[in-house]
């Protein structure tokens, strides 16, 4: 059965059954969607919503909680700032405030999202998580089981219907917590950064920071500047850059150079200006691994970090830079070299992942392949984000969803006239 046999069909479902409607999710009913259904009100599903609004594409945002970018709403740090300029993370159709400064910090992204929103007149339906995602071959459409949270005591279903399906949720959905030999009986906080607000409750204690990318390395501030007595595990190889290269962000420098260099020749150079700007920060405890730091972003998406005054503290000592963690007690930490130190809280500053395969039943038909093309997958469904290339990738994505999209839609509308 194709899409208008569907439709055929949809029409005398909605003549016999109550419970189907095409226009609102009320609990219970099966909501047909024109266009696309994009699961995610973070950034990238705003951005593909929009995008797809201005070429004439209609679209429905769900999102399991209770405002857009609930990451950045109630899992983020409070000194957040971006750590590109505005330029590279700033979403399609709308630049940043001219006002806003280079980084903007976390409330004014927030602001800027709400503006974004309003803008472009997206009404996401909020507290609706996704079951089940799943292909129906026998109509060609896709099939989304929602779990809406109600007031009442038992949660309400709803199913959606459509043709192009985009998933938006992310690659930082859920927390990930390592296993740690010992950590259940350790007998102070153990807190991940999504979690982790300020230092301010930490002032005077000693921390131990699990994880060197950026947010721990910038969480380990913040408790330094909270008089927190601060260490931080380093387990692998680290590339450390100064966010400010020659008088402009090293990001930026970077994706100029590459315009006319090789990889291999721009990672010599930033290595060059790191070592004569930072020093060595093998003398610090942090190793640097053997593939430059764009190489190795390109071959597994692990980002450099960009210093924002970690360096220092450490140089100093108020940071003390620690080996892997071989177990944990009940007040201490055994590191692998012997070292054995009392600690009264743990921070896990460990990253997050994807949510998607846990509800997406057709994961083969996730894109497979890598960035500037990972956003087209089969059977109408589509990825924005999932490039490990932070918010300018989630918008180059989102601009090629909604083009893509576009011309299928066209299509089909001139089919049925």
């Amino acid at each position: 059965m194709l899409l208008m046999d569907y439709l055929n069909e949809v029409q005398g479902k909605r003549a016999h059954d109550p419970y189907f409607d095409s226009a609102a999710a009320s609990p219970g009913r099966t909501v047909w969607v024109p266009g696309a259904l994009i699961v995610g009100a973070g950034p990238s599903g705003l951005a593909t919503a929009a995008c797809l609004k201005a070429r004439g594409v209609p679209s429905l945002i769900v999102e399991r909680a209770d405002c857009i970018a609930s990451l950045w709403q109630h899992k983020t740090y409070d000194r957040l700032r971006l750590h590109l300029p505005k330029q590279c993370c700033q979403l399609p159709l709308m630049p940043f405030p001219t006002d806003f400064p280079t980084y903007p910090t976390k409330q004014q992204f927030l602001g800027y999202l709400e503006s974004y929103r309003t803008r472009f007149a997206l009404e996401p339906v909020f507290n609706s998580a996704v079951e089940t995602a799943e292909f129906d071959r026998r109509c060609e459409v896709w099939r989304v089981k929602t779990v809406v949270a109600t007031t009442t005591a038992r949660p309400q279903e709803v199913e959606y219907v459509c043709q192009w399906l985009v998933v938006a949720t992310g690659e930082n959905a859920e927390a990930v917590v390592p296993e740690l030999d010992g950590i259940e009986a350790f007998r102070g906080p153990v807190v991940h950064t999504s979690s982790y607000r300020s230092g301010e409750g930490f002032a005077g204690k000693k921390v131990l920071v699990v994880g060197c990318g950026n947010s721990g390395m910038e969480v380990c501030l913040d408790l330094c500047n909270y008089k927190a007595r601060t260490s931080l595990v380093v387990r692998d190889s680290v590339h450390v850059l100064p966010q400010q290269m020659l008088g402009t962000s090293t990001f930026g420098l970077s994706m100029w150079l590459t315009k006319w260099f090789s990889i291999r020749a721009v990672d010599r150079f930033l290595l060059l200006m790191s070592r004569l700007m930072l020093g060595d920060t093998a003398r610090l405890g942090l190793t640097r691994p053997k593939l430059g730091p764009l190489e190795l972003k390109g071959l597994t998406g692990k980002t450099p970090v960009l210093d924002v005054g970690t360096l220092a503290k450490i140089r100093s000592g108020h940071i003390k830079v620690r080996r892997g963690i071989k177990r944990i007690t009940h007040q201490a930490v055994e590191f692998v070299d012997g070292r054995v130190e009392n600690f009264d809280a743990i921070v896990l500053a460990t990253g997050y992942k994807s949510n998607v395969p846990t509800w997406l039943k057709e994961k083969d038909g996730l894109p497979r392949r890598a960035f500037p093309n990972g956003w087209k997958g089969e059977n109408g469904l589509f990825a924005v984000g999932f490039t490990k290339r932070g918010l300018l990738g989630a918008a180059i994505d989102a601009r090629r969803i909604a083009e893509e999209i576009e011309l299928r839609w066209k299509a089909d509308q001139t089919k049925v006239k």
